[in-house]
């Protein structure tokens, strides 16, 4: 049993909702990372500011792959793992700005996520969303 894993399907049908953070009511990518920390890990490790849909990205600002690195440890791409948290970028050129936390590895990859207009859900890791992954991280399941 992997308590990322069982954690992060266990919001599944979780309506998408921006900024938010509740399961069964609603969250958005973040949110979904957030309420996965808290029951896998304990309180959240920084408080977080109001954001945009955009994530910044018309300044160019990589805000939440920043975020990341200060929280997360860091992982090779080619070396995946269930429990991994997944980011993205949505589109060339753009900020990475969606996560997501792998179910499955192997021939049939998945992931959890939350998506605007779909809510949270569990979905293939297919070709098109590889091409989009730009970091993989780990979770530090000891707190110092």
């Amino acid at each position: 049993m992997n308590a990322m894993v069982d954690a992060a399907r266990s919001w599944i049908g979780t309506p998408y909702l921006h900024q938010t953070s509740v399961k069964g009511a609603g969250c958005d990518c973040l949110g979904l990372l957030r309420g996965v920390w808290r029951e896998v890990i304990g309180p959240e490790p920084v408080s977080v500011p109001p954001y945009s849909m955009d994530w910044s990205e018309p300044q160019g600002d990589e805000r939440l792959w920043r975020a990341a690195l200060a929280h997360l440890v860091v992982r090779p791409l080619d070396q995946p793992f269930a429990g991994d948290v997944l980011l993205f970028r949505m589109r060339d050129g753009a900020v990475a700005k969606h996560l997501g936390i792998q179910t499955r590895t192997g021939p049939q990859p998945a992931f959890v996520h939350a998506y605007n207009g779909h809510g949270v859900v569990e979905c293939a890791l297919s070709a098109p969303w590889a091409r989009r992954m730009v970091a993989r991280f780990a979770v530090p399941l000891e707190q110092e």
